[in-house]
Order: C-alpha cells, then structure tokens, then sequence
C-alpha cells in the first residue's frame, strides 16, 4: 500500500491563528491537517511552510479565497492548489475575501 496523501485544508478568519487553529485528520489515504489564517499573506507563508515542513502535497483553500487570494496562494507554493467557492461567503459578511484582503 502507498503512502497517504499529506493534504492541508487552509481557511481564513480574520482571528485565525495557524499555530493554535490547526487539526490533523487522518484516514488510510489521506492525512489532512485543516489550518486557519487570518489573511492572504499570512495564507502563502503558511502554505510554503506546510509544504516544506510538513510534507503536504495538495492545498485545499476555503470559499473565503477570491480569486486573488487563490492566485497568491498557488504562486507560493510548487503543489496542486485548488479551492471551494463562495463569492459571497457568509462567515466573512457575505463578502469574498478578495474585497477583505486585497
């Protein structure tokens, strides 16, 4: 059997800390470890540390990424970023994190 998937889901609150708000959830195929941010900088910092700490080889952003969140993140990093879509998302006052962060 091969080795599981080290995967990280990565979501934005404005109070995200990534060293306090982060969890592994491991299953036989995939590790995910789930991580907050409190902004885009602080969400390409986080994804170049998981990849080069962690091992994680596919990023899964929060519908609170816009699009230029989204680009940001993937420029950071050298693994598959893909993202869940909100373009208003209801946890950020139902606004896209593009209008918060950028």
């Amino acid at each position: 059997m091969s080795e599981p998937l080290k995967a990280a889901f990565i979501f934005i609150a404005p109070e995200g800390d990534p060293a306090e708000h982060r969890q592994w959830v491991k299953t036989k195929q995939i590790h995910l470890l789930a991580v907050a941010v409190s902004d885009y900088a602080q969400a390409e910092g986080v994804a170049r540390q998981l990849v080069e700490d962690e091992g994680i080889g596919a990023i899964e952003l929060c519908g609170g990424f816009g699009s230029a969140g989204t680009a940001r993140v993937a420029a950071s990093v050298d693994v598959p970023v893909g993202v869940v879509r909100f373009d208003q998302h209801p946890g950020l006052g139902n606004v896209s994190g593009d209008t918060l962060f950028s």
